[in-house]
Parts: structure tokens; sequence; C-alpha cells
């Protein structure tokens, strides 16, 4: 480092750094974010609602309460297997490129640049996709708001169009790319505006429903009670009915690795990463479990959600669970609103996030020469030192995505299971490479799982298989154009032609990521 540099008038260089100049990078973001604050990001892209509250009618409506609540734990437990897996790679590698790095260096020289090329398109697949689940259940969120706001659907309340919706689902797009053009630091705030928001907002949520609620559903209906609605799913097979119902808690349980997008950006990335990654999942397990149970104990009457002619339209159980226990009591929907734009605010909240992750993994990308105009992409904006191009061509992209909106009813159902493959299928990639590597080519971080992670990693492997197999699933039967589950097809021609890249062209230049400093003390 030269003498003019800032690393040069520091008394001691920060761990993460030191570590980042090993693996072949010198530091090139501000390194300013502490503990609290990248536990933040993390905890705002899982987010407390915007996993759950989607999901949360589908889930209940294919197998009943009980299957949706238990199930939650069960995903949860495997959960932690990905994540511990994935805390101590992090541990090692504390990059920006994150699961395309470490995919790179855990494959080895042989493997690693297709193992990168993989998880680098997997996860940008799914982060982009990600700002457009959180921008479409925004819009659903504040459709249902308008809805309430202007008389109830069965008061002559205004339902917002599909082109108004689609104009909701830009602004949000846009909203975001635009607070992601600022300094990091004011991200970073209001992320932390972000977790309390979520944290006090959850709890009130939490203790204020089944409080207000006039009548609650009984602890044997919400633990015990399993009921197949063939009628409406076209699904009579249990088995298959309880594995659709996991899926609101498989999507929910995902984001945990935006702390590791931001480790260089963080102080002591070598241990303040691992620590965010394994504090959200502990979050989430609480404080989603919780917010299950409440809305499950105060349903009032379960035929009566899913009814069209309900004040909700029928198209936002939670919102019609709200709607029931606030007027019930009250006689008005003042409450009910007011709690749905707390809901809505996590919404905003976690797609602001998943675009700052989707940024970053883009810059990395471009940086090692991995995407079509590289030049562009890798771009730091000179005062704000954030990648700003890469920020708005995810928004673009995101915008493409959204235009379905217009003639397809199944739109959320594809964009969601895209991006849960996209995203969780990419932590499969380092993980498997984790799992068959050799232990003396590992250079372990703070965070070390010794002989344990092989079946730690197993584990997680086999999950993630798991979870990507069923969101390819169809949802509803029989099966027509408005019930078909695109995802397969959407994601099997783009998946197509990453790898039709890759044979034709992009395996003759490929190398992985690619180091923009020299390691003069060896090899790493």
């Amino acid at each position: 480092m030269g003498e003019g540099s800032p690393a040069a008038s520091r008394v001691e260089m920060d761990s993460g750094e030191k570590r980042l100049n090993e693996l072949g990078y010198k530091q090139e973001l501000r390194r300013e974010m502490t503990l609290f604050k990248t536990l933040a990001i993390s905890f705002s892209t899982m987010t407390l609602f915007t996993g759950i509250t989607p999901l949360y009618g589908s889930s209940l409506l294919y197998a009943g309460p009980a299957s949706l609540v238990w199930g939650w734990v069960v995903v949860s437990f495997f959960t932690w297997f990905v994540g511990i897996a994935m805390a101590e790679i992090c541990s090692s590698f504390p990059t920006t490129g994150s699961l395309y790095f470490w995919a790179a260096h855990l494959a080895g020289p042989k493997w690693g640049p297709f193992a990168s090329w993989c998880c680098a398109w997997l996860e940008t697949i799914g982060l982009v996709a990600g700002i457009g689940t959180q921008a479409y259940a925004g819009s659903q969120t504040l459709q249902s708001i308008i809805l309430l706001c202007t008389g109830t659907n069965k008061g002559g309340g205004y339902l917002a169009p599909k082109w108004l919706f689609l104009c909701m689902y830009i602004g949000l797009t846009v909203i975001w790319a635009f607070l992601n053009t600022f300094a990091l630091e004011v991200i970073a705030f209001i992320d932390i505006i972000s977790i309390w928001w979520q944290v006090i907002g959850g709890t009130v949520i939490v203790i204020l429903l089944p409080l207000v609620a006039l009548t609650r559903q009984s602890a044997s209906y919400v633990f015990t009670h399993f009921e197949v609605a063939s009628a409406s799913t076209g699904i009579s097979s249990k088995p298959y009915a309880v594995i659709l119902s996991f899926l609101v808690s498989q999507y929910s349980l995902y984001g945990y690795d935006a702390a590791a997008h931001l480790t260089e950006e963080t102080r002591g990335a070598d241990k303040n990463g691992p620590i965010a990654i394994l504090s959200s999942i502990g979050i989430i397990t609480v404080f989603g479990w919780a917010y299950i149970l409440a809305l499950t104990f105060s349903i009032q009457d379960p035929s009566y959600l899913f009814d069209v002619n309900n004040e909700t339209a029928g198209t936002f159980v939670p919102a019609q669970i709200l709607y029931d226990a606030f007027h019930g009591r009250y006689h008005n929907s003042a409450g009910a609103i007011i709690l749905l734009f707390i809901i809505w605010g996590s919404f905003f909240f976690g797609g602001l996030s998943i675009t700052t992750s989707a940024a970053r993994v883009v810059y990395a990308l471009s940086r090692d020469g991995g995407v079509p105009f590289s030049s562009m992409w890798r771009k730091v904006h000179p005062k704000h030192k954030v990648p700003s191009n890469a920020v708005w061509l995810c928004a673009a992209i995101c915008i493409l995505l959204g235009l379905p909106i217009l003639k397809i009813n199944v739109v959320f159902t594809a964009i969601t299971s895209i991006c849960t493959i996209g995203w969780v299928g990419g932590y499969a990639v380092p993980i498997f490479a984790r799992m068959v590597m050799k232990e003396r080519d590992f250079k372990a971080g703070p965070f070390y799982l010794g002989k344990a992670r092989r079946p730690i990693c197993l584990v997680a492997f086999l999950w993630i298989c798991y979870t990507c197999a069923v969101f390819l699933l169809p949802t509803f039967y029989p099966i027509s154009w408005s019930t078909f589950n695109y995802a397969p097809a959407a994601l099997g021609i783009a998946l197509g032609l990453i790898f039709l890249w890759w044979i034709l062209d992009a395996r003759k230049w490929f190398k992985g990521p690619v180091r923009n400093i020299e390691v003069l003390n060896g090899k790493v």
C-alpha cells in the first residue's frame, strides 16, 4: 500500500481486510459497517413478514393449520445446518462475492471456474427475482390497504386493477434503486430503522392481534387440525398437500447470506459475518413462529378467509384475519390498516436490502468479467463508493420480470419459485465443494467446524436439493394456463442459455474471481 492510501494511516489493518488482501483483492469499498449494521441488513433481507405473509393463505389452504405451524419448526431445524455450514465458509472468505467466490476457491483450480460460474448466475437470478417478490408482495399489501381505506370489498372499496398494481410494483423497484445510489451508510441507517421496525412492529402484532380478536381458535385446532382442501386446490394426496404447505417456511427462511455480501464493507468481517448469519436465523426462527401462531390463533372463521366476496375480496388472507379481529371488536378497520402498514414497511425494507445484496453480487461478478459489458457494471460511484450501475441493472431486470402481471395470474408463484431455487440453489455449490474438499486445502477462519463439517454440509446440501425440487411442483390441479407453475420452463430457458454460453465461449476465458492485488508473501 502506498503512503497516500487511507490504509497506510491505520495503526493496525482490519482482520477482514488483511484476509481479503491474502486472497488477492484490494480494499475498494468503504469498510465502515459494524456488526449491528451488518446484522440489520441481513435480518432485513430475511424479514419477519415478507416471507410468511404472502404465502400464509395458500399454505393454510393446502393442509390446514397443523401442517403450517409444525412445518415452520421442521424447516427451521434444517435451515440451521445450512446457516452453520455457510458461517464457517464466510469466516474463511470475507469477500463481497461471497457464494460465488467461495465456490471458486473451495472447488479447486480444475472445477473452480465452472463452480463459480454456476453459483454466481444462480445467486444473481435468485436475488434479482427476490427484488420482484418483495415488490409484488408489497404491492399486494398496498392493494389491501387501499381497499380497506376506501370501504372494503363489500362496501364499494377500490380494488386496484392490474395496471395500477404493475405501477406500484415498478414504483417500489425504482425507489429502492434510487436509495441504493446513495452512500452505503444511508442504506445501513435505513436498515437499522428496519430492524427496530420489525422487532417492535412484530412484537406489537404478535401480542396485540390475539388480544383484539373476539374469539380465538383452540390449541387443538392450531396444533393438530389437518384438512386437505381438494375442492379448492385439486390436491387430494395428504403427503403432497403437506409438502406444499411447507413452502411458506422454505420461502421465508433464507436470505441470511446478505451479511456475506457486505463483508468487504464490515469491520472484523471474518468474525462478524458468521455472527450476523447465525443471529439472523435465530431471530427469524423465533419471531416467525410467533407470527404464524398469532395469525392462526386469531382466525375467526376459517372458511370465510378464502371467500371472494369477503371484505378483502379473498385476495390476501392475513389482511382478512386482521380485518375480522379489529372490525369484530371496534366495528372499524383502522387497526387492521395500521398493522397492514407495518407489514408493508417490512416489504419496503426487505426489498431495499435485497437490492443492496443483488447489486453487490453483480458488481463482484462484473469485476471478474462474468457479465456482458462488465466494464460498465463494475464501476463504483466516485463519491458514494457504491456500485450504482449494477443497482440500476438489477432494477431494470426486476421490472421486466413484473411485466407479465398485466396478463398472467400466477406471476407471484413463478417469481417466488425462481427466487427460491436461484437463491437457495446458489448455497448448494460452495457447501458441496466444502464437503468434498481435502481439509488441508482449507484455511479456517475464527469460526471453524472441524470434524463436524462433513455431516453438517451433507444435511445442508440434501435439504437444499429437496427445497429446490419442491418449488418446481405444480401447486394447483388440474393444470391449466391459469394455474401452471411456469418456473421450471423459465429457469430451464435461463439456465440453458447460461450453460450454453459456458460451453461455447465462457469456459475459454472465465477463470472465476480475478485478483486485483498481487500477493507478495507466497501462495494463498
